[in-house]
């Protein structure tokens, strides 16, 4: 009967993984990376021939949700905020991932015990 103990045990772990993603806050898919732009203003830095400097960096925030891709420039005010609900989101999935791979594992064993 060891695979009832790991059945059991697979299961203790889907119930704490729930209680888990019952805590979690706000959460968005994406990375933020940084950007770097050019103006195109005459005589400025970012357009100069010989040593062109980008403006920036700029984070900006880059998705796919839905099928659809976005990107947007998030700012330094919110930055800190974002970045949490996108570890959050990171977290979720990875707990979501493993729910997923204890109920494949029960059912194998579940099988294997017929």
């Amino acid at each position: 009967m060891a695979s009832q103990s790991s059945v059991q045990t697979c299961q203790a772990r889907i119930a704490q993984i729930k209680r888990q993603l019952q805590a979690f806050g706000p959460m968005r898919p994406g990375s933020i990376s940084p950007q770097y732009r050019i103006c195109g203003k005459p005589n400025c830095r970012c357009v100069d021939p010989l040593q062109p400097r980008r403006h920036g960096p700029y984070d900006q925030l880059n998705y796919v949700y839905d099928g659809h891709k976005a990107a947007y420039y998030v700012p330094k005010q919110d930055l800190q905020e974002v970045r949490g609900e996108l570890a959050n989101y990171r977290k979720f999935r990875r707990l979501i991932h493993e729910w997923i791979g204890l109920t494949v594992h029960i059912a194998k064993l579940k099988q294997k015990r017929r």
